[in-house]
């Protein structure tokens, strides 16, 4: 059961010999966003070494159609991680893009076919949110579906993604929405994005229950203070598993 991912920016040592004892689930070693494109080859580098002899780390890589995404593939490939997330898809075929490309590496590094995982952030371009229909049986690497807001909102023009009372604006509601029908419909994970004031526990712990009420079964975490809560929501009750 996966209930919390914590990301964690690859190119921190400090962090990542932290995030080892928050928790987690699982990792997400993250190349993206977190890291500055001037760090990206020492992070790939830290990534690596990190990932060796270690269980349930995922890597967040750049865009498929990125110069970048090729290099940090065969960065940590060898090292045999859990999964790949990946950011911005436009659709199906970009995870699709990125399987074939696990396939050779598996094979080039003796990994067992097909262990390497997926996960989508699906909503993070306007256009992904009319191709959602594509993940069902797009891949059998595909483990779940994220979204995210902030991306969406920066490529939408909006100046902002939440109201007042940090409830999420309609149009970012709906993606939330369509992002968990979709991962019904491909029949995998559904997992709610981050809650960004990590200072702010007990609202993580409303959006952690809600987005567990909802129907997602994990949610992704940017610091480690989240994580507790997070695993805390989305435990199953006595009740449950009786």
């Amino acid at each position: 059961m996966s209930r919390s991912f914590l990301f964690v920016p690859a190119d921190s040592e400090r962090k990542l010999e932290k995030a080892g004892g928050a928790g987690a689930d699982a990792l997400i070693l993250d190349l993206e966003d977190a890291v500055a494109a001037d760090a990206r080859p020492r992070a790939r580098k830290l990534a690596a070494e990190y990932l060796s002899g270690k269980s349930n780390v995922w890597v967040r890589v750049n865009p498929i159609d990125t110069d970048d995404a090729p290099a940090d593939l065969e960065a940590v490939m060898p090292m045999a991680p859990a999964g790949i997330v990946l950011p911005k898809p436009r659709s199906a075929a970009d995870a699709i893009a990125l399987s074939g490309r696990i396939d050779a590496l598996e094979t080039e590094h003796g990994i067992e076919p097909g262990s390497t995982r997926i996960m989508a952030l699906c909503t993070e371009h306007p256009e992904a949110l009319f191709t959602l229909h594509s993940y069902k049986g797009a891949t059998d690497r595909l483990f779940g579906l994220s979204w995210g807001a902030e991306d969406l909102a920066a490529a939408s023009g909006a100046s902002a993604n939440r109201d007042a009372n940090g409830n999420w604006l309609p149009q970012f509601e709906m993606a939330r929405s369509l992002c968990l029908f979709a991962a019904a419909a491909a029949e995998v994970a559904a997992i709610d994005t981050v809650y960004t004031d990590f200072r702010d526990h007990e609202g993580l712990l409303r959006y952690a229950a809600n987005a567990r009420r909802d129907g997602f079964s994990g949610m992704l975490a940017i610091h480690p203070d989240q994580v507790e809560v997070i695993n805390s929501a989305f435990e199953p009750t006595a009740e449950e598993l009786e």
